[in-house]
């Protein structure tokens, strides 16, 4: 027997293992008494409060003794509240509920009384039942409860150190193992909840609880024996997760029931099980009457969160809605009429109904609502008038139809039959005269018309329906007597006639015939007439010599696209006034007489250039008044089409296989024809004029790759360099091209309507010899496109520059000439340079004027410069001889030139300088010699002048700017040493200085020599 609580079971045989292992005296049996708990539900969340009662706890009902079994019992039964410890997981524990009075003590005493002796025999079976609650659909990781400490299994503080106080010796207990916890077997334990085997924490798992799919779909109670299993309650409130785990090892040994409460949430929206319901209502249905609506809708969820209210989109201020719920808590709508109904008026009423939820937020589902109005019988036949009069001759024929009344009923179906009845009112002889289709309402005239018969008869006809008034109606009948035969016509056809219908060709000729008619009095005693009545091209003539014979014919041509059909008739009458009528139908048959007609005889169309291959230009039409395939029309290209434009004979879709360019060829000019299917075809023809659009797909281009043009030096502002010739292949806005300066727009500009270069400013050789521009172009496409090109400017040297005179470096430089210098020997030289470049650049030297005891001594080579001594120098040569010196180039068209005086002092030393400067301070009088010098160009000159170009400009201009800079920084130093070795300190003084005077020549040849070197 084993120890157990309210919903425990026994663990079998293997409880009783341990018990004889270790004992029946030293273990005692531990009760739970579990009574039914209250979960307090809190919606959204998983959250738990603790119950507000308190749970019993039996405990310590065994058996203490020493030595054999005559060892006395000892009972004692203590009564406490469990103690309970709330947890802000998202799980649970429901404790047994407190609430038992105090007056079932007494059987629960006698109870543990009675099986106090058996206690030992279980001492380790210990069976507990915990139930925890959790919401649906939460993640995986979240905490359910733990099983250690729920079960009380984790040892207190207290406890814990009563047990490290006692000595070892007296307990003689050993450190207890760890804790194990595991399920009972290993079948789907893993798919919704984790258990940790050390802590005892139940987790979810990463399989989502679906309460609905656990619950509803595979619901139905489970026994306790699997692991896991799933637990239902018929009301679909209670749905639960059940485990059975295993607590070791043997000292804490506890067989545990888990009950794990699915808690509802609001995760399923109201679903109606069709999308369309219909109700049908009788017309006559009173006020307030209630109709149950079908199909209501089913939310899986359960409580507040299922189906909760339902209502109308539009109530049509006929009907409303009202929930009723039955005892097992479903909900089912009722439609509820609220006005009168009539079903001739609206035969039905279309809603939408909702349902919603009582879930935070609600969530709704809906459907069509079709409310049909069912006819009832409350509407009776109605006549429209309320007499009829009818004529028949006294010769008509039996089963001609005179007449036929018809009455109306609103109603539908079987209500709104209608049977018609002569009144009891209607003599027999009238109705054995006129016979009532009583179905139909005609009336026929039922036997041949005697001489006897009365000739007004009154006839009374009853309307009958359903449950109604027959509505009356009177039917006035008049015969009208005939004594004679009317005239006959008897047509002879010459066209073609099928059953009463002549057929003619539309392009037969005037005059054609079509029949013979033939007039007579069957009597034979009147004269008969006859005309033609209708309208057409149609003339009906006497045809002679006979009599009584007409020739019916057309009079002029017809044209079956004007009309196809015509109805003409042939009337005749006799004296007595009897007229006769024989109906001919005339049909035309089509001809192919019509060609294809396009809408326009010119078709202009437009595509942008780079289309795509096989493009839609237009859908070409044309119609043909012809019938049948005469009128079925073909399209085709005419011979002077591209072989890249294709057209569809068909559809007359033309398109083109290729892609056009504008700049290749922009309009396209080609015949299309328009063939139909007649024998033989007829044809028209149009003409395609096709517009190819520009666009911007060329960029500009510039005729030449690059520009280079030559302009004189200094010359004016603004003035027109040259013109820059830019073309677009693009037309309009594509093709406008405008022109700008990228580099150097200081000092170049450019005109974008001409595309002239011009000059800001003047421009000189001498500072800049060329310039390098480049001018972009731009279109005036979107986007747009752009090109650029070199322009090379080279600047034309013109004389504008005279020669620069560099050594002597002035007028009042001298030069001491030793008399001993030998005839033929350079003395000095003159050297000049000139900015300018080519002729103008080209130097000549010439002494224009001379002064001296004999200054023609001295010559002057006219290309070099250099001054050379001619003849010996005598006695009497001693002194100043000064010689003006013109340096001149060959400018074109006026050379120009520059002069400098060479002073030579001849002497054997310069023993007073001061001397020799006052006489170089004195104005020379000089004549001047008017012969130009006179030097020959080589060859080789004029042909690097005739064929020079940029490199030649260019390597010129920098070996003049080096040559300037270093003759001046040459003058430069020699200034300086100059100004270093002979400073002045009074130029107001003239010293004489004898000519044959005892001189230190060593000291007065040092700066001679210098100058003349340079």
């Amino acid at each position: 027997m084993s120890c157990i609580g309210n919903h425990d079971r026994a663990l079998g045989p293997l409880a009783f293992l341990p018990a004889f292992s270790s004992g029946l005296n030293q273990r005692a049996c531990d009760y739970w008494l579990k009574f039914p708990s209250d979960l307090h539900e809190q919606r959204g969340s998983v959250f738990r409060r603790p119950p507000d009662r308190s749970a019993l706890t039996a405990a310590s009902l065994g058996m203490r003794g020493r030595g054999n079994a005559r060892s006395s019992w000892a009972l004692a039964v203590s009564w406490r509240p469990a103690t309970w410890h709330p947890r802000l997981d998202m799980g649970r524990l429901s404790r047994p509920s407190s609430s038992t009075s105090h007056r079932n003590l007494p059987p629960l005493f006698l109870f543990f009384l009675f099986v106090g002796p058996f206690n030992c025999l279980a001492s380790y079976s210990r069976a507990t039942e915990l139930l925890y609650s959790l919401n649906e659909g939460l993640p995986a990781g979240v905490l359910i409860g733990s099983l250690a400490e729920d079960l009380r299994l984790v040892p207190r503080a207290g406890a814990r150190q009563d047990q490290h106080t006692q000595p070892a010796e007296r307990t003689g207990a050993e450190p207890s193992p760890p804790l194990s916890f595991s399920l009972a077997s290993r079948g789907l334990s893993g798919q919704y909840v984790t258990l940790d085997n050390r802590s005892g924490e139940l987790h979810t798992s990463a399989q989502e609880i679906d309460r609905e799919a656990l619950c509803l779909e595979g619901g139905g109670g489970t026994a306790w024996g699997s692991s896991i299993s799933i637990s239902s309650s018929p009301s679909s409130d209670s749905c639960f997760l059940l485990l059975d785990v295993l607590v070791l090892p043997q000292e804490h040994f506890r067989f545990v029931k888990v009950k794990i409460a699915i808690r509802d949430i609001n995760d399923n929206a109201p679903q109606f099980p069709v999308s369309q319901i219909s109700v049908w209502v009788p017309e006559n249905a009173p006020v307030n009457t209630r109709l149950a609506i079908e199909h209501p809708a089913m939310d899986p969820d359960i409580g507040t969160n299922g189906v909760q209210t339902y209502r109308l989109l539009d109530y049509h201020r006929m009907f409303t809605l009202d929930v009723e719920e039955n005892e097992n808590g479903e909900r089912t709508p009722y439609l509820i009429v609220m006005g009168l109904l009539d079903r001739e008026t609206q035969d039905q009423y279309v809603s939408i109904i909702i349902a919603e939820d009582g879930g935070s937020p609600p969530l709704s589902g809906s459907a069509t609502l079709t409310i049909g109005i069912s006819d009832i019988n409350d509407n009776c036949p109605l006549f429209a008038d309320s007499q009829i009069n009818v004529t028949v001759y006294g010769n008509a024929t039996v089963g001609t139809p005179i007449a036929a009344v018809q009455a109306a009923d609103r109603d539908l179906g079987t209500n709104a039959q209608i049977t018609y009845s002569y009144s009891q009112k209607v003599p027999q002889a009238s109705k054995d005269l006129f016979h009532l289709d009583e179905t139909t309402g005609i009336i026929k005239l039922f036997s041949k018309i005697g001489g006897s018969v009365l000739q007004t008869h009154k006839l009374t006809i009853l309307a009958n329906g359903p449950g109604c008034i027959p509505a009356v109606i009177t039917a006035l009948v008049s015969i009208i007597k005939v004594v004679f035969r009317p005239p006959e016509i008897v047509p002879r056809y010459i066209a073609n006639e099928i059953d009463g219908i002549v057929y003619l060709k539309e392009l037969e000729p005037v005059n054609t015939p079509i029949a013979f008619f033939t007039i007579r009095d069957p009597e034979g005693k009147y004269k008969v007439n006859c005309y033609l009545d209708g309208e057409g091209p149609f003339r009906l003539s006497p045809y002679k010599p006979y009599n009584n014979e007409y020739l019916l014919e057309t009079t002029k041509p017809m044209d079956y696209e004007l009309q196809q059909f015509y109805e003409i008739a042939v009337v005749a009458w006799n004296s007595e006034g009897f007229h006769v009528k024989k109906i001919i139908k005339v049909q035309l048959l089509d001809d192919n007489d019509n060609a294809p007609i396009f809408l326009q005889p010119l078709i202009e169309l437009t595509i942008e250039e780079n289309n795509a291959p096989h493009a839609f230009l237009t859908k070409l039409y044309a119609t043909d008044a012809d019938s049948g395939e005469r009128g079925q029309v073909s399209y085709f290209l005419g011979h002077d089409a591209p072989s890249y434009f294709s057209l569809d004979s068909v559809t007359g879709i033309l398109t083109v296989s290729t892609q056009l360019d504008r700049e290749e060829k922009e309009k396209y000019r080609y015949t299309v024809r328009a063939v139909d299917s007649g024998k033989p075809p007829r044809e028209s023809v149009a003409t395609v004029a096709l517009t190819v659009l520009d666009k911007n797909d060329n960029s500009p281009r510039f005729i030449n790759k690059d520009f280079s043009f030559f302009v004189p030096e200094n010359f004016p502002g603004y003035g027109e360099i040259g013109v820059i010739s830019v073309t677009d292949a693009d037309a309009g806005r594509n093709g406008w091209v405008a022109l700008s300066v990228l580099n150097q727009s200081d000092i170049f500009v450019i005109d974008t309507g001409k595309g002239m270069l011009r000059a800001k400013v003047s421009l000189d050789r001498e500072q800049q010899s060329s310039y390098t521009l480049w001018v972009e172009a731009v279109d005036g496409g979107e986007p747009a496109l752009s090109s650029t090109v070199k322009i090379t400017i080279l600047l034309l040297d013109i004389n504008d520059n005279p020669p620069l005179v560099l050594f002597p470096q002035s007028n009042m430089s001298y030069l001491l000439v030793l008399p001993s210098t030998l005839p033929g020997s350079p003395v000095t030289e003159v050297y000049a340079v000139d900015k300018d470049t080519g002729m103008n650049a080209v130097i000549a030297y010439s002494i224009i004027g001379r002064r001296g005891p004999r200054p023609e001594s001295f010559r002057i080579d006219p290309k070099t410069g250099n001054i050379t001594l001619e003849e010996a120098l005598l006695q009497t040569d001693y002194g100043l001889h000064r010689l003006l010196v013109k340096v001149s180039d060959h400018g074109y068209p006026e050379p120009l030139h520059s002069t400098v005086m060479v002073n030579l002092f001849v002497n054997d030393t310069v023993s007073d300088e001061s001397y020799i400067e006052s006489l170089l301070r004195k104005e020379p009088e000089i004549n001047i010699e008017e012969k130009e010098p006179q030097i020959s160009i080589e060859p080789t000159h004029r042909k690097v002048e005739a064929v020079s170009c940029m490199p030649t400009l260019v390597a010129l201009s920098v070996i003049s700017l080096g040559s300037i800079t270093l003759v001046t920084g040459m003058g430069i130093y020699i200034c300086l040493r100059r100004g270093k070795k002979h400073p002045r300190e009074d130029e107001s003084l003239e010293v004489q200085i004898p000519l044959k005077g005892k001189i230190d020549l060593h000291m007065r040849e040092r700066k001679p020599m210098d100058i003349s070197n340079i």
